[in-house]
């Protein structure tokens, strides 16, 4: 397979809905997900900057809000890293498993039994 013909292959995947729905479920988490923790973070750095004696107030012995604040946002990184893990295994894969199998497909040049552009046996 020529350069034109890989090229062609490629944009053919780009441009077919499964791929646009790839995208599209991708950035239906990723990008809340990542203005919300953005806004966690904000907040924190703020209180911290802004709010000395809210961050400093006592909880329990020595533990004040700054503290479990800072503590939070690694407990946060990790509770997306864990929630991003599953939805991806669950939503994403799937598709782009599929994807690219068709695409592997279609460099070999036995066409991939579908057509990407429309989801359709060839």
């Amino acid at each position: 397979m020529n350069e034109e013909d890989t090229a062609a292959v490629y944009q053919r995947a780009y441009d077919s809905k499964e791929f646009r729905e790839l995208r599209r479920r991708l950035a239906s988490f990723v990008i809340p997900i990542s203005v919300a923790f953005l806004l966690w973070y904000v907040l924190y750095v703020l209180l911290a900057t802004y709010a000395h004696g809210f961050m400093s107030q006592k909880l329990f012995g020595n533990i004040n809000v700054a503290l479990v604040m800072g503590l939070g946002q690694f407990v946060t990184t990790f509770a997306i890293t864990w929630a991003y893990v599953r939805f991806a295994n669950r939503t994403i894969d799937p598709i782009a498993t599929d994807l690219r199998q068709h695409i592997e497909a279609d460099l070999k040049g036995d066409g991939g039994g579908v057509a990407l552009d429309k989801g359709e046996s060839k």
